[in-house]
């Protein structure tokens, strides 16, 4: 079934007007017809079936049919910190990671990045939100990722999170493997973690000294030395097993 995000707040019996993208995905791609089901998520994070009661050229009236009771969010808020990347990397991290469950994505310069955003910045999100909501509504989420972009790791330390972790290569080379395990078992449901991790180069010693005088534990991701790409990924399947399996 069909799963978009709205804006509004809604209840059962409500009649909706759905947003243009939403009503041109049904209607022109889909040829949906009067009565099809398919869900939405309001502004609440919450689900709930609505079938279409009208197509009027392109825009589509939606009526409210039931209320779902249904909640696949990690239970803890869940943040990755990415250095910049070459080519389509971002966006793989991006679509992964909201099916994976993220909460929020940032993406920020380090030393060793080749790539620079600078005046790209603003249509390199645009993108990147774009990304995380296909993905959110692919995977059935309650909430849409959002993604951001920060300047540097001084400006990530005004942040602040329950947990904070920075994945580090030397570590998993000395076979560092509790660390991680131990932080994302330490964060209760509702707190929130943050995970660190370099771009293709790596994260330089500099780096590492500035995010550990800022609270950051430092964390092998297992013995293999894994690419910018798939670490977050590795962390986020972690978290999920860790809150949700082993719970």
């Amino acid at each position: 079934m069909q799963h978009y995000f709205v804006s509004d707040v809604l209840s059962v019996g409500k009649v909706v007007s759905l947003p243009d993208n939403v009503s041109h995905h049904l209607s022109r791609v889909l040829r949906a017809q009067v009565g099809d089901s398919f869900e939405l998520v309001d502004q609440n994070q919450q689900v709930f079936q609505a079938a279409i009661s009208q197509i009027n050229g392109r825009v589509v009236t939606a009526t409210i049919t039931s209320a779902l009771d249904r909640n696949v969010e990690l239970p803890v808020e869940t943040t990755i910190v990415s250095g910049l990347s070459k080519a389509n990397k971002p966006e793989l991290i991006v679509q992964k990671a909201t099916e994976l469950g993220v909460n929020r994505v940032i993406f920020l310069p380090m030393n060793r990045s080749i790539v620079k955003w600078d005046q790209k910045a603003a249509k390199k999100l645009t993108r990147l939100n774009e990304v995380a909501l296909s993905a959110a509504e692919q995977s059935h989420r309650n909430q849409v990722p959002k993604v951001d972009y920060l300047s540097g790791l001084a400006a990530l330390n005004q942040l602040s999170f329950d947990t904070k972790i920075v994945a580090y290569e030397e570590s998993a080379k000395i076979g560092e493997e509790a660390n991680l395990v131990k932080a994302v078992r330490a964060t209760k449901p509702g707190q929130s973690i943050v995970a660190v991790f370099g771009p293709e180069g790596g994260i330089d010693e500099g780096e590492v000294n500035l995010l550990v005088n800022n609270g950051y534990r430092l964390a092998g991701l297992g013995p293999r030395i894994m690419r910018t790409e798939t670490a977050p990924l590795y962390f986020l399947s972690a978290v999920s097993v860790l809150t949700e399996l082993l719970s």
